[in-house]
């Protein structure tokens, strides 16, 4: 199934990437040392415990359609895995077409497991804020519905913090041009999206949207965010795994 709806132009958030850099740099990031580590998996999750060895973490972030989402964190030195999904809801294990019904409460998010010693979560936020629209309450450009709404679902409470600290030096430097309304709340479940939305972008490059929208937002990430990125040969062609 694909999107109908095109989102604004990406210059419009991704071009003040840079003055969001400038802000985050002068926020003091505490050490990574929290307890209560998320795990991977594709199944519906509740845990925020990664397993004895704590190497893993994870955060879960909604900033708008999770195809475009996805593609932008699956290219994160650290990051280990990325799924879609929906969280923030009231029904168990939703579909897609519920989702968008709107009638469920879930937001489209992605749920990242990353590597803190390679990439913290203060990063992750740096590219979460700066690679969406966070001052538009439940719609990115002309995507609009509760399912797209810019919320970060926090596992622990150092991840709240930095979040809602974060949140607050932005606002007050005015990195944009209205408040930022991203909901910052505890996580409680994960129920990953069908097998089609996973690794959209990857393997559909070729769709209209993926032209339109994705792969103009990952030219951006690539100049903003360029040294935070792993070494990709090329960027995908689409087609070729289905």
């Amino acid at each position: 199934m694909g999107k109908l709806r095109y989102l604004r132009p990406v210059s419009t958030y991704l071009a003040g990437g840079l003055l969001i850099l400038v802000v985050l740099a002068g926020i003091k990031v505490v050490s990574n040392e929290e307890e209560g580590r998320p795990v991977r998996g594709v199944e519906p999750s509740t845990s925020s415990n990664v397993g004895s060895s704590g190497s893993l973490e994870k955060a879960t972030f909604g900033a708008g359609c999770f195809w475009c989402v996805e593609a932008m964190f699956q290219r994160l030195k650290g990051v280990e895995s990325v799924v879609s999904g929906y969280s923030g809801g009231e029904v168990k294990n939703p579909t897609y077409k519920q989702v968008c019904s709107g009638r469920t409460g879930h937001a489209e998010v992605v749920q990242v497991t990353y590597d803190p010693k390679q990439i913290s979560y203060a990063e992750l936020l740096e590219v979460f804020w700066g690679t969406h629209d966070p001052t538009t309450r439940n719609r990115q450009g002309n995507d609009v519905g509760t399912q797209y709404r810019s919320v970060i679902f926090y596992h622990s409470d150092e991840q709240r913090k930095l979040a809602e600290h974060y949140k607050q030096k932005l606002d007050a430097s005015r990195a944009f041009r209205s408040p930022i309304v991203t909901e910052i709340l505890p996580f409680r479940d994960f129920f990953p999206a069908e097998n089609y939305h996973q690794d959209y972008y990857e393997l559909n490059a070729r769709q209209p949207y993926c032209q339109t929208v994705i792969r103009p937002k990952v030219e951006k990430l690539k100049k903003v965010f360029g040294d935070k990125l792993k070494d990709q040969a090329q960027e995908p062609v689409g087609g070729a795994k289905r």
